[in-house]
């Protein structure tokens, strides 16, 4: 399991990075939330997750770490998903108005190649 949960992490990062570097904007957008879903399963994975326990005390079993699995990274999960949701919500407005005020999807506003600047030119684009 942990050799599994180390590999997603790995894989979910590397796809993140990849995104974040691209010129576009939603690529970017899906960057960021790659690089938030592994940074979910490694705030979780260092909860050592185990199978068969409870987060919370129940009546009749002892009070030992040994029979309870550990609940904060599950709140901090918890906390991170509701923060990632908002940021990606913000992010989409801005590539949005960006879209909108520049006429280009690229994140730095400037298209190069064919047909770049069509929109800007007398009698060019829609």
């Amino acid at each position: 399991m942990e050799l599994a949960l180390a590999s997603a992490i790995g894989v979910l990062t590397g796809i993140g990075i990849y995104l974040l570097l691209r010129a576009r904007s939603f690529d970017v957008i899906l960057g960021m939330t790659f690089l938030s879903y592994a940074t979910n399963l490694l705030i979780f994975s260092a909860g050592r997750p185990v199978t068969g326990k409870a987060p919370v005390l129940k009546d009749g079993v002892a009070t030992s770490l040994a029979h309870y699995t550990d609940p904060l990274p599950q709140a901090l999960v918890l906390t991170a998903i509701v923060i990632a949701f908002a940021m990606t919500a913000v992010s989409i407005v801005l590539a949005m108005r960006s879209r909108s005020d520049n006429h280009s999807d690229h994140v730095d506003a400037h298209e190069t190649g064919p047909g770049a600047g069509q929109l800007d030119q007398p009698g060019g684009g829609a």
